[in-house]
Parts: C-alpha cells; sequence; structure tokens
C-alpha cells in the first residue's frame, strides 16, 4: 500500500532574524506544516523563532539543537523529526532568505508526480548573485559529475529541495553524511548512488543586499574539498554497479 503524501517544510535556521519571519509566513500561506530546526541561534534569534512558534503552533513547530552543530546536522534533525510524525517527504528551505518560498508549490507538485524521486532546485539567479560564487560552484559540479558518471544533479548546492524521507531516512540511518555545509552535495550523491532519480525544479535565487552567510570561506572550502575525496573513492568502490546502471539506461 503506498503512503499517502504527507509533506512538511523543514527550515535549518541559525541567527537569520532579518529573513526568518516572512519566510514563515509565505510558507503558513501555502497551507503546509512547517518546522523549525533552531541550530543554536544567539537570544535575538531564538526568541523570534519562539514567537513565531507560539502564533501560530497547529502550523510552525520549533525544534531545538543544544548547540551550533551545522547546517546538515540540523537538516537531518528534522528529517528525523518529520519522519517521527509520519511525514512522507520534507520539503528543506535555508533560512537566509536567497530562496523564493513563493516556489514551494511548484516543488510540492513535482514530489507529489514523482514520489520516489527527489526534487532538487536548480538557481535561477537574478542581478544580485555574487560572480565569484557563481563561477565557483562549478568546481562542485564537476566532481558531482565525476562522482556520479552523470549529469543527472545539475546543482547540489542549492538549500532547497524535497526528499522522499523512506529512502532517505535509511541512508542516514547506514552512511555518514557530512554535517555542515557539505551535507547538501553529499546526500544527493549518495541518495543517486542508491538509484533515486533526482528532478530539477526552477527555483528562484536573490542575495539580500544584507543578508547573512555563515559560509566560513577556508573551513568550509576545505571540508567540501574532504568531502569530494571521500565521494570520489566511493564512486571507484562502485564503480562496476554505477557503469551497469549507465549501460542499462543507455539502451532504453
Amino acid at each position: 500500500m503506498s503512503t499517502a503524501f504527507s509533506p512538511l517544510v523543514v527550515v535549518p535556521v541559525f541567527d537569520h532574524p532579518q529573513a526568518i519571519a516572512g519566510l514563515v509566513e509565505t510558507i503558513r500561506g501555502h497551507g503546509v506544516p512547517c518546522l523549525l530546526v533552531d541550530d543554536g541561534s544567539g537570544p535575538e534569534c531564538a526568541a523570534l523563532l519562539e514567537r513565531l512558534a507560539a502564533r501560530d503552533p497547529g502550523a510552525v513547530s520549533l525544534l531545538r539543537l543544544a548547540s551550533n552543530q551545522g547546517k546538515g546536522a540540523a537538516v537531518m534533525a528534522g528529517l528525523r523529526e518529520a519522519g517521527r510524525r509520519g511525514h512522507s517527504h520534507a520539503l528543506q528551505i535555508d533560512a537566509d532568505g536567497q530562496h523564493d518560498p513563493r516556489d514551494i508549490p511548484t516543488f510540492l507538485a513535482m514530489a507529489r508526480e514523482t514520489p520516489d524521486a527527489v526534487v532538487n532546485g536548480r538557481p535561477v539567479y537574478d542581478r544580485s548573485v555574487p560572480k565569484a560564487r557563481l563561477y565557483g560552484r562549478y568546481a562542485t559540479h564537476v566532481w558531482v559529475w565525476i562522482n556520479t558518471l552523470s549529469l543527472d544533479i545539475r546543482d547540489s548546492m542549492c538549500g532547497f529541495r524535497v526528499y522522499p524521507l523512506a529512502p532517505t531516512l535509511a541512508l542516514l540511518d547506514t552512511q555518514h553524511v557530512g554535517r555542515r555545509m557539505d551535507f547538501d552535495t553529499e546526500i544527493l550523491v549518495r541518495l543517486h548512488w542508491q538509484g533515486l532519480a533526482i528532478r530539477d525544479c526552477p527555483a528562484r535565487v536573490t542575495y539580500p543586499e544584507h543578508g547573512v552567510s555563515h559560509f566560513r570561506l577556508l573551513h568550509d572550502n576545505l571540508r567540501i574539498s574532504a568531502m569530494h575525496t571521500r565521494l570520489f573513492f566511493g564512486m571507484l568502490r562502485r564503480l562496476p554497479r554505477l557503469l551497469a546502471r549507465k549501460a542499462r539506461r543507455g539502451r532504453r
């Protein structure tokens, strides 16, 4: 018997008081329940999250982590809580205001049509995108294409996507996935290795003028480089299976 489509929006939050209220308001307008995962925010943001959850407890709930553990850890905590509540899917959207929550219905419609696939955001940038950010993403894109032997994942760094929870939680229970800025890319590659389809969904991206980014240039780039190395050797171990899958797809 198939599971009824039951999505939950999961928002990892670490000190984003300037954007989170507007994001939550738009999510509420879509009629989808929302879980805010507070990843050890400071007093100002923590108090705001409390108010947002208290304002509409039927639609917005709050999960607090005792200390800052990283974006990936916050998303994983949210995914596990979504599974515990009986949801079939979790839509992840970052709290920094870069993604347009008005695109949520499109993501959910695609997930409903293909419930066994990951619906992955493919950024559509406006003029606010920093060119260094735009061009810097291509190194990760190339490594992902190498590590999956495919072009199925067009962009692995967008924090706007829908996960089918059953296979995603099974993966998290059995494999190591990065807990910080390496999470978004690593989990997509590992889900692709498991055979999940990845569907692109256009996602409008704007870099707010006074937006806050917690990306640490040195530490996170080193962590991402280590992730690519780890995934490359993982790809080599899976090479016969990945090549066989690629051959089967080529014969269709």
